[in-house]
């Protein structure tokens, strides 16, 4: 079984990190279950291992952290759900790439749940929403929005770090980042989106698709 953690107010990244490296220890030596745990953090950019200096373009702005996850430069703050993701990916397959596209699909499966339509695109890992309310882009195409990020780290195959879905944060925090080192994108939430979620919706959108998405370990 999979155990669900949902902590209130907002939790220190360092904090986060340091409960993800004990329980995926516990996990890998069968003395814990699988956990996927729901936070919110206080304003913070993460660097994660692909991370490019040029891409943190205001430095001073809010504190960094390096991260040993997969991907570039994040923004995590309140109105950003964060699911951590602790699960045994060596009982799911050993597939790395389908563990981040069910990531991925969970996500979508998610915000279905609000009419919300995202999309997966090639080369650029994360969900994405086309914007009809806004001008084509000079090539003609419809413009795009990243709406969750996905940066993950295993360990004896079990997975940490996870996702972020965007539903009220502050998005003129992102501008001291280039997100996900993506420039030719914009980011939106929810509630950008002219959504009135909270996030206890969004928790049982995930908790729902989570289900449909992952078999038990």
């Amino acid at each position: 079984m999979v155990e669900w953690i949902t902590s209130d107010g907002l939790t220190g990244y360092e904090a986060a990190v340091d409960f993800m490296e004990a329980r995926v220890a516990a996990i890998a030596a069968g003395e814990a279950s699988e956990c996927i745990w729901l936070v919110e953090h206080p304003p913070l950019y993460t660097a994660g291992t692909s991370a490019k200096p040029a891409d943190l373009t205001d430095p001073d702005r809010f504190p960094v952290h390096s991260s040993k996850r997969g991907g570039q430069y994040t923004y995590h703050g309140p109105g950003q759900r964060v699911v951590y993701v602790m699960l045994d990916v060596g009982k799911r397959g050993h597939d790395v790439r389908c563990f981040v596209q069910q990531l991925e699909h969970w996500v979508i499966l998610a915000l279905s749940q609000f009419n919300v339509t995202g999309h997966i695109r090639e080369g650029r890992v994360g969900v994405w929403v086309e914007r009809h309310d806004k001008p084509l882009t000079p090539a003609g195409a419809k413009p795009e929005d990243k709406i969750a990020a996905i940066g993950i780290r295993l360990r004896k195959w079990i997975s940490f770090h996870g996702i972020s879905i965007n539903l009220d944060p502050d998005l003129s925090h992102f501008d001291g980042i280039v997100p996900c080192g993506i420039t030719e994108h914009g980011v939106t939430s929810l509630i950008d989106l002219g959504l009135p979620v909270c996030m206890d919706d969004l928790d049982l959108a995930l908790r729902h698709s989570f289900e449909q998405v992952f078999e038990p370990g």
